[in-house]
């Protein structure tokens, strides 16, 4: 099985073109970015041909009709031809059964389109919980997942010690894994290189190895990541002086470069 390890843009610096050769020199596989940031359909697509690179579409959606919002910036994603998609679809506020309903709909969507949809496990949205997670995984069987557990370790305020049937359940679904490792209070340790984190990296990294042995058990021939660590805001700073605490491009590379250790152990 193959890694495909893609780089997020968010965060980066410079011109896109600065940033898809760093990304392409660096060795990454591709680039995941949202939709709506995409100013020019035609310089984003030559700039992922001249760097040869894959391109992972973000859409998020808001308003008040999420479907017919997914459906606009799905129109654009798939000009791309990307091999999947990742969703910030729907939301925590609605009735389990609006979710329900809504992701049966969007289940027949990626049926209509042919492209698989990784629906991300995140605050605000309705996979914001393990538990919550698990109920609409249970009534809707053919949803996939991408895997950002960070967020759940700050809601669930642990490292999801109980959480196990959730967790296995993921791993079946995701099809696509943020490799960010938060904690207890929060979706990102200050720097996961630190040896006071250590512990924090290898249960994520536990997670990460269920996931991988699911990909290999069902005869995936890729798996995909993204080692989604964030800016200011999520990363740390210190006070007073707004300076981050790590560097984030050296955070992604440490972050990337341990996912390639763990599928080939």
């Amino acid at each position: 099985m193959q890694l495909k390890i893609y780089k997020s843009l968010w965060g980066m610096e410079g011109s896109l073109e600065e940033q898809f050769e760093r990304i392409a020199n660096a060795g990454y596989d591709g680039v995941e970015s949202a939709v709506k940031e995409i100013s020019n359909v035609k310089k984003f697509s030559q700039l992922l041909q001249h760097h040869s690179l894959d391109y992972i579409p973000l859409i998020y959606t808001e308003g008040e009709d999420h479907i017919l919002d997914f459906v606009r910036q799905l129109g654009i994603a798939v000009q791309f031809n990307p091999k999947k998609i990742i969703a910030h679809a729907g939301r925590d506020r609605w009735s389990e059964s609006e979710q329900v309903s809504f992701f049966r709909k969007m289940v027949e969507i990626e049926t209509e389109y042919g492209i698989p949809i990784a629906h991300e496990t995140h605050r605000r949205r309705p996979f914001y919980s393990p538990v919550h997670t698990l109920k609409i995984l249970q009534e809707v069987p053919d949803l996939h997942l991408n895997a950002d557990l960070s967020h759940w370790c700050c809601v669930a305020e642990s490292m999801l010690e109980e959480y196990d049937e959730a967790i296995n359940l993921v791993a079946d679904r995701a099809i696509h894994i943020h490799t960010r490792v938060g904690y207890e209070n929060g979706p990102q340790v200050p720097d996961p290189r630190a040896p006071e984190w250590e512990s924090h990296v290898l249960a994520f990294e536990s997670w990460w190895q269920k996931i991988i042995e699911s990909h290999k058990l069902r005869g995936e021939a890729e798996l995909t990541i993204t080692p989604e660590y964030g800016p200011s805001s999520y990363m740390h700073t210190l006070p007073y002086l707004n300076m981050p605490v790590a560097d984030l491009w050296d955070v992604c590379l440490w972050s990337a470069e341990r996912m390639r250790k763990l599928v080939n152990k």
